[in-house]
């Protein structure tokens, strides 16, 4: 009779075990659901929520379908009779509004929502979204580009119709941009629907050019591309920190806000799972992480003081009427694409 030796069977049984963990884990990542997920957050911080979420659930893959307010809004509403995603995470609250406005989202009360700030959660019973966090409007001043062209600093919205400006100032377009949206809808609460529309027929004579983001706009104003960049106050303090130029100013007539949000697509196969990750972003970890990003989050007593952010700015959040902005977002945009689309970059 032959002896096996201790170490070969060892080695045997090594390799059996380390067979059956391979095997465990393919099976593991077969099992794994995957969610995809519609957002305009910014790109760099998709990987660190989706590995914060899998830190807790690591059987659920987010599938990221990434682009700018406007474009996943259109997308989401174009796929209205065939949805493709189950969950929407970061789009402008009006957004979602006007997806529920539309039956297009899942009433949902995720766990911790009662620990929100209320007027981050819808009203309905069960709620169809839930905000993150707000960004605030702000013009963003080069100093040094404004003192070379004997540019003096505007106080007001009204101040940057004044031909002085001509040529020197950028804001994004409202159909491609969340920020430029609460920009444009909030001049028409300001100032009136006639008067709103007068303000931006002068505005935009001293636009040089639209973007298609909300904060590129204080970001060139920041590298001296353009002395006016009108933008997001987070984005400017931000900006102003890294030792760029910056003066930011809250204009007197009132400051134009939105929040991001999240809602669950009605029909989705995945319920169960869309539900825990609504669940994950009303947490105070969750807030702890949009803080990097935005000085104003859902959950009270997370924010922290942000550096060179402006004073007063919270008291000058205008009264925004967020469902006046999403029943009328389609017929705003369509009147805004007519009258100013020529100076829009190119996509």
């Amino acid at each position: 009779m032959k002896i096996k030796s201790f170490k070969s069977g060892m080695a045997r049984w090594a390799a059996g075990a380390t067979a059956g963990v391979f095997a465990a884990l393919t099976v593991s990542a077969a099992l794994a659901e995957d969610l995809t997920v519609y957002t305009a957050v910014e790109a760099e911080d998709l990987k660190k929520y989706a590995a914060k979420f899998n830190e807790s659930y690591p059987d659920i893959n987010i599938k990221w379908v990434r682009d700018s307010t406007g474009v996943v809004t259109a997308k989401l509403l174009a796929e209205k009779n065939n949805p493709q995603a189950d969950v929407v995470w970061g789009l402008a609250a009006t957004s979602l509004m006007l997806l529920k406005a539309e039956g297009m989202t899942e009433g949902y009360a995720p766990a911790g929502v009662d620990k929100l700030d209320k007027k981050f959660v819808d009203s309905a019973n069960p709620p169809h979204w839930t905000g993150m966090d707000a960004w605030i409007a702000s013009v963003c001043v080069n100093t040094v580009e404004a003192e070379a062209k004997g540019l003096p600093m505007p106080t007001s919205w009204k101040d940057l119709t004044k031909p002085v400006y001509a040529g020197h100032v950028v804001m994004p377009n409202p159909n491609s941009s969340g920020t430029g949206f609460l920009d444009v809808s909030s001049w028409l609460q300001m100032f009136g629907e006639g008067g709103g529309w007068d303000f931006m027929d002068g505005l935009h004579k001293n636009i040089a050019w639209y973007t298609h983001s909300g904060s590129k706009p204080c970001k060139q104003a920041a590298s001296g591309e353009t002395p006016i960049g009108i933008s997001f106050a987070f984005r400017g303090a931000k900006s102003k920190a890294k030792g760029a130029p910056l003066e930011i100013i809250i204009p007197s007539e009132g400051v134009g806000w939105d929040m991001e949000a999240t809602a669950i697509v009605k029909g989705t196969k995945k319920l169960a799972a869309a539900q825990k990750l609504v669940d994950f972003t009303v947490t105070m970890e969750a807030n702890e992480m949009y803080n990097k990003g935005y000085a104003v989050v859902a959950y009270p007593g997370v924010a922290k003081p942000v550096e060179h952010y402006p004073a007063g700015i919270l008291d000058a959040m205008i009264d925004n009427d967020f469902e006046y902005a999403a029943i009328n977002r389609k017929a705003i945009l369509a009147e805004w694409q007519k009258r100013y689309d020529s100076k829009s970059e190119a996509k």
